[in-house]
């Protein structure tokens, strides 16, 4: 009892304790099994009307566009700024794709299953398939029977994992393709009704024909507001923010950065010089001597020796007469040029080799090497190669070609060393085979370029890099300088070092890098992570160290009056200079009113702009001067006019020579030319104006 009563008397505290005790326990429950919720909020890398896009399916998106790349362009080894644009290029794509989905369901548009086929295999092939070289036959026009072969190759089961790979390969190339001819339909959709619902009328018509009707040469007089200083007139601090007041519209940004930052060379110091060439001493004697120089070549040189055979035109200039003049054995160098130690040795001289050889091949996976002789045998007896190369080989994009693999040069990258040693060892259609372990290629010489003078030449190459010593060195002095650093001596201490502060302006999210520096992408995340006046650390750069802080911070709405006040103050100076030249001109207009006595007034030339009417948007050599044109289009011919306000300055007009367009008024033909006007700017202008006014979160910056 005596328990129960000291319960009963400490009611409320043990309330509170078991309450907060179960409070404490549900919300960590919640954080533990929402850890998930917040793991999948920043794995989100856009929000575009509504739908979330997946840093795991946008990054799929990337690695589709980059085997799409590769594909069409040859291309293997891809460097940072074109990654870059690829990544720009998918974003843009699955923009304009969510978009157009969305308004195109709220309009009932869509592509049928039915439809797409026929744009992609029937009969309505699309341009976008057409294209591909992928399907060019010989003659390099699209062929439906190599789309049909290439399509079938999908649905081959793999025999081995690399048969595996190439089939997915094929598969995500045609996918990208299938759902881009389906974006291609839908968009043409869109563009017809626009095109239906805004349409020229016979007024607008008549209006247009009008106004092109009558062309005239004009012959002015220019007077340029630089003619007259600045300080000839005065504006307010007021005029300038009412100015600001009624066009702040036009001052609309995304948010932005500016940095100052220093960037430190990693580059090889005095010591490192010094190494290397007590290294290429030391190797050099070894290299005249040695009879394993291949071994030493390539445990030692950074261009590895692998047989080529070189051309005059492929080696070095300073390598090219030595190579050619000299016997084997002969040996060059070292020498130092371009940071760079070389010596190369004569192995093989006298060589005629072509640089080029086309070649045809017949795959045959592991299970079918036992018809390897059978097949050989029948080419030699006159069998058709691309016929059997269509019945027997495995490779079907090169098999529906009749198994060509087209033209290769000696030494590329991703040529088999084998099968490019026999073919261009191989005579003019010659047989032979190379054999790996996912089976046996016939392969057949079909031309080679005509032989030319080579030699093989083992090149010892040291190029002078920073060693680990000066890279540390360098990044000390760059962590250093950072080192409980203020914004406000920034510039004083890189002076104090002698190192050149450089700034980056209207750095925005989607920036790719720092003017010229690589991999400097992160430090535009850095800049829209921190604050204004923040230091940031060293950010390794590969080819530089930078430090950079943050001198201006703007979020996305309006510039500020005082980043727009230089702008306005020009724009309000000029306006004033054309009042006050509009009142001296027609001054003196009434005194000497004829063009060439105004010119002499002004010590300037009377000039003629050509072939002027209102449907022009450039003025002559003046350019683009559309109150000019709107002027003479209302002007008799021969009449001097008032003076007229212009970009560049103030002018006098006078048209002459008007030549009138005999045509008749066609109203039905004049309607489709402005249509046809319509049909070109509208939807681009459309999707704009939606894309503007979308709801799209862009949140790349984290994770790129």
């Amino acid at each position: 009892m005596a328990i129960l009563g000291k319960i009963r008397s400490k009611g409320v505290l043990l309330l509170v304790v078991v309450g907060f005790a179960l409070f404490a326990f549900i919300i960590g429950d919640f954080l533990t099994q929402g850890s998930t919720y917040f793991n999948k909020s920043r794995e989100v890398v856009a929000e575009i009307t509504g739908d979330e896009i997946n840093i795991v399916d946008y990054q799929a998106a990337i690695e589709q566009m980059v085997e799409v790349y590769k594909i069409e362009t040859g291309q293997t080894d891809l460097n940072e700024e074109t990654m870059a644009q690829l990544r720009n290029s998918v974003w843009e794509n699955l923009l304009s794709e969510k978009l157009l989905f969305t308004e195109a369901e709220k309009l009932g548009l869509a592509v049928s299953k039915e439809e797409l086929s026929e744009y992609v295999i029937g009969n309505k092939t699309h341009p976008l398939i057409m294209q591909r070289r992928t399907f060019a036959g010989e003659n390099g026009q699209f062929s439906r029977p190599l789309l049909v072969q290439f399509l079938n190759s999908l649905e081959i089961v793999p025999e081995n994992e690399q048969m595996r790979q190439q089939i997915a390969q094929a598969k995500s190339y045609w996918l990208f393709w299938e759902r881009n001819v389906k974006m291609a339909v839908l968009q043409d959709k869109y563009n017809a009704l626009l095109g239906k619902a805004v349409t020229a009328n016979t007024l607008e018509a008549k209006t247009s024909f009008e106004a092109a009707k009558t062309t005239y040469d004009v012959n002015y007089v220019v007077q340029p507001y630089f003619t007259m200083p600045d300080s000839a007139v005065s504006v307010s601090k007021s005029e300038i923010k009412d100015r600001y007041n009624k066009n702040k519209e036009l001052f609309k940004q995304e948010a932005n950065r500016t940095l100052n930052y220093v960037a430190f060379n990693i580059r090889p110091l005095k010591e490192d010089s010094v190494e290397a060439q007590e290294w290429m001493d030391k190797i050099s004697e070894e290299f005249k001597t040695t009879d394993d120089v291949v071994g030493l070549v390539n445990s030692n040189s950074d261009v590895m020796y692998n047989g080529q055979n070189y051309s005059y035109n492929s080696l070095p200039v300073t390598l090219r007469d030595f190579a050619f003049a000299g016997k084997e054995g002969d040996m060059f160098g070292p020498v130092f040029e371009n940071n760079t130690h070389t010596m190369a040795r004569i192995m093989e001289s006298g060589i005629m080799q072509s640089d080029s050889v086309k070649l045809r091949h017949i795959y045959l996976v592991t299970a079918d090497e036992a018809k390897t002789d059978s097949i050989i045998n029948a080419i030699q007896a006159g069998a058709s190669f691309a016929e059997l190369a269509l019945k027997y080989s495995a490779v079907q994009q090169t098999a529906a070609n009749g198994g060509e693999i087209g033209w290769i040069v000696e030494g590329i990258q991703g040529i088999d060393k084998e099968l490019s040693d026999k073919a261009f060892a191989s005579a003019p259609n010659q047989v032979f085979t190379v054999k790996n372990t996912q089976g046996t290629q016939i392969v057949q010489v079909m031309e080679k370029t005509p032989a030319r003078a080579k030699v093989k030449l083992a090149i010892l190459e040291r190029k002078v890099v920073p060693s680990s010593r000066s890279y540390g060195r360098i990044y000390n002095e760059a962590k250093q300088f950072a080192a409980e650093l203020k914004s406000s001596e920034f510039a004083s201490k890189a002076q104090e070092l002698g190192l050149p502060v450089r700034t980056a302006s209207d750095l925005f999210e989607t920036t790719d890098r720092i003017a010229d520096i690589p991999q400097s992408r992160q430090v535009i995340r850095w800049a829209f992570e921190s604050d204004k006046a923040d230091v940031s650390d060293v950010f390794d750069c590969s080819t530089q160290f930078v430090v950079a802080t943050n001198v201006e911070v703007n979020e996305k709405g309006y510039r500020s009056l005082d980043k727009v006040t230089e702008q306005l103050k020009a724009e309000l100076i000029r306006e004033k200079k054309a009042e006050l030249m509009i009142k001296n001109l027609t001054e003196q207009l009434k005194k000497t009113p004829s063009l060439e006595a105004l010119a002499q007034t002004l010590s300037t030339d009377v000039k003629v702009a050509n072939g002027v009417n209102f449907m022009n948007n450039q003025f002559g050599v003046a350019g683009f001067e559309p109150a000019l044109i709107g002027k003479v289009s209302a002007l008799e011919a021969n009449k001097v006019s008032v003076p007229v306000k212009g970009s560049a300055g103030v002018y006098v007009l006078q048209p002459v020579n008007p030549q009138q367009n005999q045509t008749a008024f066609d109203a039905r033909s004049q309607v489709s030319q402005l249509n046809m006007n319509y049909a070109y700017s509208l939807p681009y202008m459309i999707l704009q104006d939606i894309r503007e006014n979308a709801d799209i979160t862009d949140n790349r910056l984290r994770f790129f």
